[in-house]
């Protein structure tokens, strides 16, 4: 099986296996068998991009799961040295896959992420580094920067971002935009008893893909689509 997965694996000049290649090019039937084949769904480490980066930078949502589905890093990011390590500002360090599909404004992607357990507030593995950092920038943050619709925001709060982590500048606040007011008002009231409910739970189960586990769980339908954020809280 060793040496199976040793060929599977194989790199090529770029220290890029074949399912690096598959997901760049957004092959999906490849990708399911490479990674049924027993391919690393992380990669190489000697390439800086994983392939769960890749698949979110393209937007890709079916190859995406199907990389989560077979235990890649949620919060997966650039391999390269980080700025804090580099004596610069940090802002390389946290960001992980949710904060490139956020930036380029890949939504099912995005939503895709959070289910699977990404970190909403710092996009990083490394839950040290935003500490290390001189100026770590938070997903939220850098929804408002790139000009994500509220429905990002909406889906960072939901998952428990923490709504004061941003720092507005006057400029920032004054601006009027759906994603800030969303923001400014999620500030002002605190999560229903529903919402933190469903967060609590959530971190409760283990696994990364935490559907299966919900649908386990005695209790209706109704709730456990509302744990599976498929319902709003008007149910």
């Amino acid at each position: 099986m060793d040496h199976v997965r040793s060929e599977v694996d194989v790199l090529d000049v770029k220290a890029q296996t074949p399912l690096f290649s598959a997901v760049g090019g957004r092959h999906l039937a490849c990708v399911a068998a490479l990674l049924k084949a027993g391919a690393d769904p992380n990669g190489s480490p000697h390439n800086n991009c994983p392939p769960v980066l890749t698949a979110a930078r393209e937007g890709d949502a079916a190859v995406l799961r199907e990389l989560l589905r077979f235990g890649a890093e949620v919060d997966a990011g650039s391999r390269a040295v980080p700025e804090w390590a580099s004596g610069g500002g940090g802002g390389a360090a946290c960001r992980g896959a949710l904060y490139i599909s956020a930036a380029y404004g890949h939504l099912a992607g995005f939503k895709l992420l959070l289910l699977h357990g990404a970190d909403p507030d710092y996009n990083c593995m490394d839950r040290t580094a935003p500490g290390r950092a001189k100026r770590a920038q938070t997903v939220l943050e850098a929804c408002l920067r790139y000009g994500c619709g509220a429905e990002f925001v909406r889906l960072l709060v939901e998952f428990g971002a923490d709504v004061f982590l941003p720092a507005l500048s006057g400029g920032e606040a004054a601006q009027q935009n759906d994603a800030l007011a969303l923001l400014l008002r999620e500030r002002a009231c605190p999560k229903t008893l529903m919402s933190q409910t469903r967060l609590a739970i959530r971190r409760l189960l283990p696994l990364g893909d935490k559907e299966p586990a919900i649908d386990m769980l005695d209790v209706p339908l109704i709730l456990r689509n509302y744990l599976k954020h498929q319902t709003s809280e008007h149910i």
